[in-house]
């Protein structure tokens, strides 16, 4: 994955049914790059499909979470490529400490969650992770 990449994977976590006419513009390139990009993202796993995604106000079943995650060796931006890529991972921090990156999960259901979970501790170079979900917010 490249920097547009990247880029147009952030453009679809906030608008999955932006046009492909509007992404090439935002991303300065051509409508048939946007295209061809899509495909092998989708093709390669990394983008796992679209869905419509509620507030959590208005659905009951979505899961929140904040996972502290552990990196081995010099593994640190093979990982952060790999969790930007997840749609469930809606903002990912470095930090100092124990820890090396906080990730913010947000999943429809356990089910989803569990899956992402067991996705992220699966990743080549995470070698710990601890995750708290998320209850209430004030």
């Amino acid at each position: 994955m490249d920097t547009i990449d990247r880029k147009l994977l952030a453009l679809l976590r906030k608008d999955g049914r932006a046009s492909l006419s509007a992404l090439a513009q935002a991303l300065a390139v051509s409508r048939g790059t946007v295209q061809n990009r899509i495909e092998r993202l989708t093709r390669d796993g990394v983008i796992a499909g679209f869905s419509v995604r509620v507030t959590q106000a208005d659905d009951p079943h979505a899961v929140r979470a904040v996972m502290m995650i552990e990196i081995t060796g010099q593994k640190t931006l093979a990982v952060i490529q790999a969790l930007r890529g997840l749609p469930e991972v809606h903002a990912l921090h470095t930090t100092n400490g124990a820890w090396d990156l906080v990730a913010e999960i947000h999943a429809d259901n356990l089910v989803e969650f569990e899956r992402v979970l067991r996705g992220v501790r699966a990743m080549d170079g995470v070698s710990k992770s601890e995750t708290s979900l998320l209850l209430t917010t004030l």
